[in-house]
């Protein structure tokens, strides 16, 4: 199978709206095509299926047959793109550091890193008890290890 088409095909097919986004894709040895894709405001399936019926009318079956998958990343996925932290403000993110793992609310991101905000309760500086201490901090993607949007009922 010829990668570089199959790779042609999947950019034409994600350019056509703009507000879609490639995530990953991959030929498997036994020519499964595998496309993971998102949206700044979600896929639909009507995205999927038109992805899909892009790539797979454009691709010979005589000459090699292949399976094709579209989807999208499921609940638990690893964000890897600065437009899926974009995506996915004002959402509860965990995300693994080289040395700690922090949780909060993503407050912003752009193509350098996320800010995610948390509260915690701390010792009083004087006297006894806890107070609510509020935390924002700016964190590089090239320092997350993992980063998985918290689902919340």
């Amino acid at each position: 199978m010829d990668s570089n088409k199959v790779k042609q095909l999947i950019e034409e097919a994600i350019a056509e709206n703009p507000a879609l986004f490639l995530i990953d894709w991959k030929i498997s040895p036994d020519d499964k095509i595998s496309i993971l894709a998102d949206g700044d405001e979600g896929l639909s399936i009507e995205e999927i299926v038109r992805i899909s019926r892009h790539v797979e009318h454009n691709l010979d079956r005589e000459e090699c047959d292949f399976a094709l998958e579209v989807s999208t990343p499921g609940v638990g996925s690893n964000l890897t793109l600065p437009r899926q932290f974009s995506k996915n403000v004002g959402r509860i993110l965990e995300v693994t550091l080289n040395d700690k793992v922090m949780e909060g609310e993503i407050v912003e991101a752009d193509e350098e890193g996320v800010v995610i905000f948390w509260e915690s309760r701390e010792p009083k500086p004087v006297g006894k008890g806890k107070i609510t201490v509020e935390h924002e901090e700016k964190i590089n993607y090239a320092d997350i290890k993992k980063a998985i949007i918290k689902v919340t009922f």
